[in-house]
């Protein structure tokens, strides 16, 4: 199990400590839980200065979860690690479907409206609102995870390795695109697209060879978007055949295989156009910044027989990896949800308004999204519960409890756990 953050009466961070020592803080009173996720305690009393391991700070950023990891480096024990899951294809959707709403009530409209596309200037450096969600997400992590634990550096995955460029650094122009290791980028995208199985009977951990959709022999081109992966034994088969004369008794694999071909790799574009904006934002900190390769992180999961995950390969990132001890470690499950919805008016599928919003967000000190502890004393619903609460200005709120949904509970019998901040958390 992860260990348990402290800091003391200045709430600088002390040297994360283990469950059990955290449980005879709470007994003995000499501590108080500052924060539930992550469990951070407060000491009541000032102690003597005591020397600090420093931690390092470890991420692997992808475009669905990041990865995060805190390595002592002189022990190699991993005392906090967790998974964070962004909300970037889910801004990508409102902000598809807003844009559509609007044309829609715009066209309706029969004045004339001045075209404003030429006026509208993007900063250098601007990225999409679904691709900054991520870096701040990061960010946001970063720098909470300062506050409690003694980060002394970072480590983070910058950029997939280029073994052509490492052979060779002179290596450029005609020469680095039909070099000896010409088309390992193509590999490397291909095992990516089509999660490293064969596209025809879906067999893995096998070698697997690149096919053409549509066969040269016949017209077809040497484009990514006719290029899959194939057993040796599907490609002998298939030969030189037509895909859909290979596959007419299973037109549901022929179907999958040519929307999948037309489907570009998002999740490795959405990557790759953050990572250096998100380098930036972790250079601002002024710690120092250590950059790997995902070859690298690979090459140090592999050598201590890990198993793969966004957490393990965030502890494995960079050259500065020790001997890791992950005993006991259950990560964090960090869903971004966002603050919610600033849209005052709530609109059908035709865009025509439906619903209205107030702007009250807080009702008797506590806001929907809080997690909240409620013992009720009296009436039909005697009991306690702990969930998430959904505020009315009435007073009477609903908490959705690992039991079911809960309503008509009074404020009166509710106090505050955690406080809404635009995640949920499991283990």
């Amino acid at each position: 199990m992860c260990k348990v953050f402290v800091i003391d009466t200045n709430k600088r961070p002390l040297n994360p400590i283990h469950s059990a020592q955290a449980r005879q803080l709470l007994r003995s009173k000499k501590a108080a839980i500052y924060r539930r996720f992550p469990f951070t305690l407060i000491l009541k009393e000032s102690c003597p200065d005591v020397p600090v391991a420093p931690l390092r700070l470890k991420l692997d950023p992808g475009a669905k979860t990041t990865g995060i990891a805190l390595v002592n480096d002189a022990t190699g024990e991993v005392v906090f690690a967790a998974e964070l899951k962004h909300r970037g294809f889910a801004i990508r959707d409102a902000l598809i479907s807003r844009r559509q709403l609007r044309r829609g009530r715009r066209n309706r409209k029969t004045r004339y409206r001045k075209p404003r596309f030429l006026n509208r200037t993007r900063p250098p450096g601007w990225l999409a609102p679904s691709l900054m969600s991520r870096v701040h997400n990061v960010e946001t992590w970063v720098n909470r995870l300062r506050k409690f634990a003694p980060i002394t550096a970072i480590s983070t995955e910058l950029v997939k390795f280029d073994m052509q460029l490492m052979r060779n650094p002179e290596i450029e122009g005609k020469e680095y695109q039909q070099g000896t290791l010409a088309g390992y980028e193509t590999r490397e995208y291909l095992l990516e697209k089509w999660n490293r199985q064969c596209a025809y009977c879906a067999v893995k951990d096998v070698p697997l060879q690149i096919e053409h959709i549509h066969p040269c022999s016949k017209g077809g081109s040497n484009s990514i978007t006719n290029l899959t992966l194939s057993c040796e034994k599907c490609n002998i088969k298939k030969g030189t055949k037509d895909i859909k004369d290979f596959l007419k008794k299973d037109p549901t694999t022929l179907q999958k295989i040519l929307a999948q071909a037309k489907k570009a790799l998002a999740d490795a574009a959405a990557v790759n156009a953050t990572r250096y904006k998100l380098l930036e934002v972790l250079k601002a900190t002024g710690l120092p910044v250590e950059c790997g390769s995902g070859g690298l992180t690979k090459f140090n999961r592999t050598r201590q027989q890990l198993i793969k995950t966004h957490w393990i390969d965030a502890a494995c990132v960079g050259k500065s990896t020790p001997t890791l001890n992950i005993k006991g470690i259950k990560p964090l499950l960090i869903t971004a949800n966002g603050h919610g919805n600033r849209q005052m008016c709530g609109t059908d599928k035709f865009g025509f308004p439906s619903r209205h919003r107030t702007n009250k967000q807080i009702h008797f000190g506590f806001q929907t999204g809080d997690i909240i502890k409620a013992v009720v004393t009296s009436g039909k619903k005697v009991g306690e519960y702990v969930g998430r609460v959904l505020c009315r200005a009435t007073g009477s709120f609903d908490i959705a409890s690992k039991t079911g949904r809960i309503s008509g509970i009074s404020h009166k019998y509710c106090s505050a756990i955690h406080k809404k901040d635009g995640y949920s958390y499991a283990f």
